[in-house]
């Protein structure tokens, strides 16, 4: 039997596994067995700790349809209420620094990336106003925060149907590591508001890093100034950035509970 926790940031669900005492053979199909909330644990995501040469743990993330990616920021939060204590992550994305706050955590999601064949893109074009768009969407903007996002900033969110145009546009061609999509809307004075369909995951509850690119793209635009706090289905983010520098991420952080299962049965 292994044991793993079930925790979130915001909604945004996660099975936790340590696997530095008791390695876990983690396959796609074993993962999406495991996220699957009817026959397994069920969580947007699946969270492997291991061990690190160059911090003090490593963390896999597997999407609910058992796809390895290279980020999450609602699972790093997690990640120094699961150890016990401030930590460094050695991820696919970089080295992140995460410190526990009161009811959470704060993270040093690196700096972001805005060259076209970085997000990535099929081709070369401008990141900040793309010249492209999907019906009546407006030019989206790109980013890489250790993942692909694209994000739209819209006058009204609750009119954009968001579970249709999500799939389309994340499985378009001109992303060929398929990409997040944020449909992001400024509401007030330096606050946005937004719904993220998650690649490999859908629609969820929160997405941090989908709230740090989307923060980004708002500065780079001049639509808000950091911090920006962020409202997402789940609750609130506070996202801090300054042109050239490192973003920082701050939010809750849950833990729900412990349990033991058979990953052989997976």
């Amino acid at each position: 039997m292994g044991r793993f926790s079930k925790m979130h940031g915001l909604g945004n669900d996660f099975v936790v596994i340590d696997a530095r005492a008791a390695p876990v053979a983690m396959t796609e199909a074993r993962a999406r067995a495991i996220a699957d909330r009817h026959a397994g644990i069920g969580c947007d995501q699946l969270i492997v700790i291991g061990d690190a040469p160059d911090a003090d743990v490593s963390m896999q993330i597997f999407n609910a349809d058992g796809s390895e990616v290279e980020a999450c920021g609602n699972a790093t939060r997690c990640v120094p209420l699961f150890i016990g204590h401030d930590v460094t992550i050695r991820t696919r994305a970089g080295l992140l620094d995460a410190r526990l706050i009161d009811g959470g955590a704060s993270v040093d999601m690196g700096a972001p990336r805005f060259d076209w064949n970085a997000i990535p893109l099929a081709y070369a074009m401008d990141t900040l106003t793309m010249p492209a768009s999907w019906e009546e969407l407006p030019a989206p903007a790109a980013a890489n925060v250790g993942n692909p996002h694209v994000i739209f900033f819209v006058d009204d969110l609750d009119a954009v149907d968001t579970a249709r145009l999500g799939p389309m546009i994340e499985q378009d061609p001109l992303f060929p590591q398929r990409v997040n999509v944020n449909f992001a809307q400024v509401v007030g004075e330096n606050h946005i508001r937004l719904i993220v369909w998650e690649r490999g995951a859908g629609l969820t509850r929160a997405c941090g890093t989908g709230a740090c690119a989307t923060a980004v793209a708002a500065i780079r635009r001049k639509l808000a100034h950091g911090p920006v706090p962020v409202t997402l289905p789940g609750g609130d983010l506070v996202i801090d950035w300054r042109p050239g520098g490192t973003i920082q991420m701050t939010g809750p952080a849950t833990h729900v509970f412990d349990g033991e299962a058979d990953w052989a049965r997976f």
